[in-house]
């Protein structure tokens, strides 16, 4: 099996695709972050047929190109893992648009473009399995988290709605809706938090 995982590099990433590879000790991994170093490294320690690659997952269109250039290389995937994403602790009128464009780019829009991706080849082989990582922040208010709610709020919709209509062709999706996990992503946060929301 093929396996694309997002955010490979972080906490709750690498913890996914070292889940995969100890149920499938074949699986081949592609693993997309910006830290493309800690996610060579993880594709090193995994061992197998992995492979690490950068997307600008906040440029949602720019996805197309290089999920051809994987499908080309590697064939499409039987797993999808969207677990990237970025918080900024700020408030509404202190989040400029550019910033809150960019939170939806990668927390909303790119995992959505490539569920559209990868689902054909799924449904054409009557099987797949798409894991969307959402946030307790997309079913709880939190102060300071208006565009990284609204986009997880939108991802666990979106994905709850892809699992009633894909579950009788084979596709299996499924939502996780993570609290704080220890994370560069989580001390950042509580760091903003400190601040005070602004």
């Amino acid at each position: 099996r093929h396996a694309l995982v997002t955010g490979a590099a972080g906490a709750i990433g690498s913890a996914m695709a070292r889940e995969l590879v100890r149920r499938d000790p074949l699986v081949r991994l592609t693993l997309v972050d910006v830290a493309l170093e800690r996610a060579r490294s993880l594709a090193s320690e995994l061992g197998g047929d992995h492979l690490a690659l950068t997307w600008d997952l906040a440029q949602p269109a720019s996805l197309s190109d290089a999920f051809a250039d994987l499908v080309r290389e590697r064939q499409s995937p039987d797993v999808l893992v969207n677990c990237a994403g970025v918080m900024e602790i700020k408030s509404f009128v202190g989040t400029s648009w550019e910033l809150g464009e960019r939170l939806l780019a990668i927390d909303l829009s790119s995992p959505l473009r490539l569920m559209s991706l990868a689902t054909p080849s799924m449904l054409a082989r009557g099987t797949g399995t798409i894991v969307n990582v959402s946030s307790m922040a997309g079913v709880t208010p939190l102060r300071g988290c208006t565009y990284y709610g609204a986009a997880k709020a939108g991802l666990a919709m979106a994905s709850e709605i892809a699992a009633l209509e894909l579950a009788p062709r084979g596709v299996h999706v499924v939502t996780v809706y993570p609290g704080p996990v220890r994370s560069e992503l989580e001390r950042r946060a509580r760091a903003q938090a400190t601040q005070g929301v602004l």
